[in-house]
């Protein structure tokens, strides 16, 4: 029986997609979760795997086609079956990776040799830069033993062995940016002097088409949907952009970065930015230069481009924790017990935020274009802190979520960003942030919106101070809030009632339960 490939799930309220792209043929060779097919949104571009082995039987979706979730894409079938289908004789730019390469398939039965490939790297991500080789050529491995990491612009992903043996050639230093899908290493099963295979002729990324073949006319190539509209939105004429498709088809991504050459060659044109002060040369000796990580650019990036796009604004005030803290102090035991897991304070702001963005939705809102996107679901931004900068699991629908609940998935997620585990899923789709700059003293601070969101809360360090309580000087632990809003869509009256609405449930928690 055909294996089917279908669409995927594609997100948030997407039902529907383009084909933009086919990487296979009918008759070609896949091995299980090598890339098919490419699917457009209006919001990603989304890969899909083969979910088996054999050779692709044949194509339902062709190019340009719009399909809806789960619609047949194509078919599988195993090398016996697909014979019927499979041309006599392949042109030789027809041919797969694993073909001309000396992949896992053909290599068992030559030199013995497997290739590391890049794993997938996740939705709209189309290059990683190798961080760490943990083993040298000539180091034995073993299957699944971790051989390197890869950096992209979100998380770090581990690249495990595929076969046991010896590793025989790196083809990917460390530094060096490559493709997805494109091969990092040769593992040889014959005490480490196999060689590897040739890989002459094809490009790294294996996927990537960047010039039509000869003879055909590029006015010919359909580019892809999304493509076509972003050219329209930014101005650009076809021929102002470069095409990375199939046959030169012009991508979303390729806009973006038509986009992004002319913003450089404007600046280049512009008044140079202020050079770095000299520094003496004794000074310099002693200074040491460290490339900046892609999660660190990334987050330099979008924080800039932040403050480029939104209104920021921001508006304090400051909480009373008393009554949080005592509850919490009466009932962590009990809770702990009955949850196996710890009551902190970031439940009961967690939830004091779900029910003041009830109150004021656009705090919970974004832009899109001219539109307001109103979001009627919580998908809580928690920022965390971690050895490679700092990056948002997003706990969804939170809204809908027990205390024992949201503790729990903040500290799985806590866990595995710390550990460099998340995946791009579980740090998209956030509809607002809370950021505890508290837990490393912070007292005061203005937080950065993150886009598209409109609204985070900066939560500071606990304090006793002198506060006048019915007339009396009294000793409370207090907390400064903050509140940074996207001015062009929440108005003060809006960011103002949403934080005096948080003090209210935290100083009063009674008011959550009863919906107040």
């Amino acid at each position: 029986m055909p294996t089917e490939v279908r669409v995927p799930t594609l997100g948030e309220s997407v039902t529907e997609a383009t084909v933009a792209t086919w990487f296979k043929k009918p008759g070609d060779s896949v091995a299980v979760d090598e890339m098919l097919c490419e699917l457009e949104t209006d919001k990603v571009t989304v890969e899909v795997p083969s979910p088996a082995a054999g050779k692709l039987s044949d194509i339902v979706a062709q190019e340009g086609e719009t399909v809806g979730v789960d619609a047949l894409l194509a078919n599988i079938a195993e090398s016996g079956e697909a014979g019927a289908t499979e041309p006599k004789e392949r042109p030789a730019e027809a041919k797969t990776e694993e073909e001309t390469s000396g992949a896992a398939d053909g290599a068992a039965s030559g030199g013995g040799s497997v290739d590391v490939m890049v794993p997938t790297l996740g939705e709209s991500v189309t290059e990683a830069t190798v961080s760490t080789w943990f083993k040298k050529v000539g180091d034995p491995v073993a299957q699944d033993e971790m051989l390197c990491e890869l950096e992209t612009d979100k998380v770090s992903v581990e690249v495990p062995a595929p076969a046991t043996g010896v590793l025989a050639e790196i083809t990917a230093k460390e530094g060096d940016t490559v493709e997805a899908s494109a091969k990092l290493a040769v593992i040889s099963s014959e005490g480490g002097a196999a060689a590897s295979a040739d890989d002459a002729g094809h490009p790294a990324g294996g996927s990537q088409y960047t010039t039509p073949p000869a003879g055909r006319d590029e006015n010919d190539v359909e580019d892809a949907p999304s493509a076509k509209k972003a050219m329209a939105e930014k101005g650009l004429s076809r021929d102002q952009v470069q095409g990375s498709g199939r046959d030169g088809r012009v991508m979303k991504e390729d806009v973006a970065k038509a986009v992004a050459a002319t913003s450089a060659a404007a600046s280049a044109s512009a008044p140079a930015a202020a050079p770095r002060a000299p520094v003496a040369a004794e000074d310099a000796a002693r200074e040491e230069r460290v490339k900046m990580t892609r999660l660190r650019q990334t987050i330099a990036r979008r924080l800039k481009d932040a403050q480029n796009t939104a209104a920021i604004l921001t508006t304090y005030n400051e909480v009373d924790m008393t009554e949080v803290m005592a509850l919490r102090n009466e009932y962590k035991d009990l809770f702990l017990k009955k949850h196996d897991v710890k009551l902190g304070f970031m439940s009961f702001f967690t939830k004091a935020c779900c029910h003041a963005l009830k109150e004021v939705p656009e705090v919970n809102a974004e832009i899109d274009g001219t539109d307001i996107v109103y979001k009627n679901f919580v998908h809580m931004g928690i920022a965390a802190g971690t050895p490679q900068g700092l990056v948002v699991p997003v706990i969804r629908d939170a809204d809908q979520m027990s205390f024992a609940e949201i503790e729990k998935a903040i500290g799985e997620k806590g866990k595995r960003a710390r550990d460099g585990k998340l995946s791009m899923a579980e740090m998209q789709g956030g509809t607002f942030t809370i950021s505890n700059g508290g837990v490393y003293g912070s007292l005061m601070s203005s937080p950065i919106l993150n886009p598209p969101q409109s609204g985070i809360l900066g939560m500071h360090k606990i304090q006793d101070r002198p506060m006048v309580v019915n007339g009396e000087i009294k000793i409370r632990p207090m907390m400064y809030l903050a509140l940074s809003y996207d001015h062009r869509i929440v108005d003060g009256k809006g960011a103002v009632t949403f934080l005096v609405r948080v003090k209210e449930a935290l100083e009063d928690p009674r008011r959550l339960l009863m919906d107040l």
